[in-house]
């Protein structure tokens, strides 16, 4: 089977290993001759098909690679409906592709378009048009905007260019991008991302009270990336044929290139995560997003990125990992088997990984597994799409002016390829698809129905309730909110009342406000303190944390001192509750209420925590508190500061701990700043900084010796979910690793392990990490004509220039090679995770480091009761 790679080290690429063509090695007595780099002489080519490695029985060729200086690097496709291919250069032209039939060793015929436009980054032929979503500017001097291109002669190239809409802002990667057909065959949808400005629309599905909703201060990124950038983040949207009349379906991306639907008219995207964020608390991995209407991602600048746990924002289908999100297609139409005819197809440009994504229902919406479709090494994918006229996909590499190369797919084995058959529309679904209706319209009917799944496990379903409920009149639905019992229910109602009553004070002055009442806030906060949070499940908790600070945020200036007071004494009283999220959430509305105990119970707390991120939610919340500290909690806390300076992270990781130090000193008195000048004033050891402390050696473990043992005590029961938690950290899995929202970027993330490994095969893996690498995180080595040899995963590449990443404990531990002075790829053999990690550990041990990796985060599993 294919083992997930536990690389607490490196998780490198391993997978169609030979280059672009790169000189051949010589060698002489067994020793590798030395070469001087020079430039090739001949020009570059796409790679190989047969140099890639695709799933069984389907296969890849290279159709066509693509004249760097003269047709540019291609980003963007889309067919007409002849099957005749259209290409855009990143920076330049626009092209129409006339394919050679499969069975063809003939190349492409390629036609430049005359039109005076390009730099297309979405592109489609709906309505007799082609149209385009421009980002920047084009060869012709247009800027960021939808375009519709028509032929002046029948059967002819697109030439006539017409503006239909311009979008403001973009420019860079992170700008407008795809234009796909709508399910109705009426309307076109427009995708754009974080650095669009919102377009000017006509309706929305998506209530116009949203806001950043931090209660303590932002921390903006480390770098001052977007620096002052505002909610909604990246959108979505409807328009028509002509572009007049626009309907805002979704926000809060970060930069989600590409979307598509499914053959039941369910909208999906791929977001991209921010590596600079990489290690710490609001790092999100690269995500699948059911895009339903009204919805909420979540995406805020710098620390301000929402969790996927809050309550007014939805969580991904799947969480892929690292990456760079480029092109995506459903397999609808191709000559594939059914199960990938289904699939959602999503391109990761860094990595080289074209994955096939694997839905099942799920409530009102999905969860996801994914494989690995088609990889390689460089394969910086762009692009891709079902050819309806030979059943085949096609796929582009470009983008950053790197190699560009036009590839099909087509399936060689002997399952039937007949169109499968369309799935039934699941219950859940419709009854969400019937909400959601609602909202676009007022009516008593709305408010009924909003309520009878206002407390629905279905999170899809529960969000779709709330939205329509903000969209009512208020005084309507006010008293069902206040007079609600049922917990789940009761917060989202308040929750829902709370965003509307009063805008976000960020976005006061924005216009993004649907009708006011800020009176009812302190009914809305002395509603919230009656709830017995004794009695509240776990999600319920989380939820209660979160409507806490939102409420609080809009609302809190009308509270009463008494008021204020009450609520303080209540949290006081029930923090901390041994939650590791809930507690985190619960510190930052303590820290706002100026609370005088949670100083000395947060920084118990952080002295406790296993992982530097856990570590920084304190740090973060604590960092603007002015109550309760003691001349030693103050020492303990900019201790820490120092010991930080050593744990690795993303880019701006450096910036976030100089930004959060900088807000907790501006708020220390000159007596303060003197008593503390030395460590205020230390720098960080030269050495490392483990977060936990090395753990002695016990014995060296074997599988056949742990595998019973563990599967036995697993049985009975009893293990403890805060101890193996603590084991994970201890064995430097969460340097590398995720699980259950926490944890190292570069390693795959293991909350789902469970669903793929029995526990011998999880043991095996960790044991003897080597004995088989998965192709997804294997090491790659690169030889240089100058002598030396890199190992490492390639993270990005930029015209001739690769990055790679030598060290999978530091995100930033990045080489640049110069792809003209390689020598050589070949895949590692040896696994960059470390054996001997268990070896430190008892038997009693391993079985609760195994029953944390195996319980999903389910601290009520029957693993852990006695």
């Amino acid at each position: 089977m294919t083992r997930i790679l536990f690389a607490c080290l490196s998780l490198t690429l391993g997978v169609g290993l030979a280059s672009l063509p790169l000189p051949s090695s010589s060698a002489q007595d067994g020793k590798k001759e030395t070469k001087k780099s020079k430039t090739p002489d001949k020009p570059q080519f796409a790679l190989a098909g047969d140099k890639l490695k695709a799933l069984k029985d389907f296969q890849v060729d290279l159709i066509y690679s693509v004249p760097k200086e003269t047709q540019g690097s291609w980003v963007n496709l889309c067919f007409d409906p002849e099957g005749r291919l259209y290409a855009s250069d990143q920076y330049g032209a626009l092209y129409r592709v006339s394919l050679p039939k499969s069975d063809a060793k003939s190349e492409p015929l390629i036609e430049k378009l005359s039109a005076d436009i390009g730099a297309a980054q979405g592109m489609l032929f709906a309505f007799d048009s082609l149209y385009i979503v421009v980002n920047g500017k084009t060869p012709g001097g247009k800027g960021s905007g939808l375009y519709r291109l028509k032929s002046s002669k029948p059967d002819g190239l697109p030439d006539r260019v017409e503006l239909l809409r311009t979008f403001e802002g973009g420019g860079g990667e992170h700008g407008p991008h795809a234009v796909l057909p709508h399910p109705d065959g009426k309307r076109l949808t427009i995708v754009c991302g974080n650095q669009t400005k919102l377009v000017k629309y006509d309706t929305t599905r998506v209530p116009p009270v949203w806001g950043e909703d931090h209660l303590l201060p932002r921390v903006p990124d480390g770098n001052g990336f977007m620096k002052g950038m505002l909610a909604p983040g990246g959108f979505i949207a409807n328009v028509d044929p002509d572009g007049k009349n626009w309907e805002l379906i979704s926000i809060g991306f970060r930069n989600q290139y590409d979307a598509a639907y499914d053959r039941n008219g369910e909208l999906f995207t791929y977001d991209a995560d921010m590596e600079w964020d990489y290690n710490t608390p609001w790092y999100r991995p690269t995500r699948v997003c059911h895009v339903t209407q009204g919805s909420e991602w979540g995406w805020r600048n710098g620390a301000g990125k929402y969790p996927e746990y809050y309550a007014d924002n939805l969580p991904p289908v799947v969480n892929v990992g690292p990456g760079s999100p480029t092109g995506v297609c459903f397999g609808t139409g191709a000559k594939f088997p059914a199960k990938y005819q289904k699939a959602f197809f999503i391109a990761d440009w860094s990595y080289g990984k074209l994955y096939a994504v694997h839905m099942t229902p799920k409530g009102s919406s999905y969860s996801a597994t994914f494989e690995e479709f088609v990889t390689g090494t460089p394969l910086p994918l762009t692009d891709m799409v079902v050819n309806p006229k030979d059943g085949a996909m096609y796929f582009a590499i470009g983008g950053r002016k790197t190699q560009s190369g036009l590839y099909r797919v087509v399936y060689t084995g002997k399952e039937a390829t007949t169109e499968a058959a369309k799935e039934p529309v699941a219950d859940a679904v419709e009854v969400r698809r019937e909400l959601e209706k609602f909202q676009t319209k007022q009516s008593p009917e709305a408010v009924a129905e909003a309520f009878k799944h206002l407390g629905s496990d279905d999170r899809f379903l529960r969000n779709a309730a709330r939205t329509v409920l903000e969209f009512q009149p208020i005084e309507t639905w006010a008293d069902k909110a206040f007079d609600a019992k049922e917990p789940t229910t009761k917060l989202a109602a308040i929750l829902a009342l709370a965003r509307v009553a009063a805008p976000c004070p960020e976005h006061a002055k924005a216009g993004s406000l649907q009708s006011s009442k800020p009176e009812l806030g302190p009914k809305i906060l002395a509603a919230l303190a009656k709830i017995e949070f004794a009695k509240l499940s776990y999600n319920q908790k989380l939820d209660y944390a979160r409507v806490l600070q939102v409420a609080w945020h809009r609302h809190g200036t009308a509270a009463t001192p008494r008021l204020r007071g009450s609520m303080t004494s209540t949290l006081e009283s029930v923090f901390p509750t041994g939650l590791r999220f809930v507690d985190a959430e619960l510190a930052q509305v303590l820290v706002h209420l100026d609370s005088t105990t949670v100083a000395a119970k947060a920084m118990k707390l952080l002295a406790d925590a296993p992982t530097q991120e856990e570590q920084m939610e304190y740090v973060r919340a604590l960092r603007v508190l002015k109550s309760g500290w003691t001349p030693e909690l103050r020492k303990a806390y900019f201790t820490w500061f120092v010991q930080a300076g050593n744990y690795k992270g993303g880019n701006s990781f450096q910036g976030f701990l100089r930004l959060i130090k900088a807000d907790a000193v501006a708020l220390l008195t000159a007596e303060e700043k003197t008593a503390l000048a030395s460590i205020l004033e230390a720098k960080p050891a030269t050495a490392a900084t483990a977060i936990a402390k090395p753990r002695p050696f016990v014995k060296k473990h074997t599988v056949d010796e742990l595998a019973p043992a563990v599967e036995a005590g697993l049985k009975a029961g009893g293990r403890n979910y805060e101890m193996g938690r603590k084991l994970f950290a201890a064995t430097t899995c969460f340097a590398c690793h995720r699980y259950d929202n926490e944890g190292g970027s570069n390693g795959p993330d293991l909350s789902g392990i469970a669903g793929r490994f029995n526990t011998r095969d999880l043991l095996e893996s960790i044991i003897d990490p080597s004995k088989e690498v998965s192709d997804q995180y294997a090491a790659v080595e690169i030889a240089t004509l100058d002598g030396k040899m890199i190992s490492g995963r390639i993270v990005n590449l930029n015209g001739d220039s690769i990055s790679v990443n030598t060290d999978m404990l530091n995100p930033n531990g990045i080489v640049g090679v110069n792809r003209n002075n390689i020598d050589e790829i070949r895949p590692s053999k040896l696994s960059m995770m470390p054996a001997g990690l268990l070896d430190t550990l008892t038997a009693e041990e391993v079985i609760d480091l195994t029953a944390y990796m195996l319980s999903r985060g389910d601290r009520g599993h029957a693993m852990f009761r006695k």
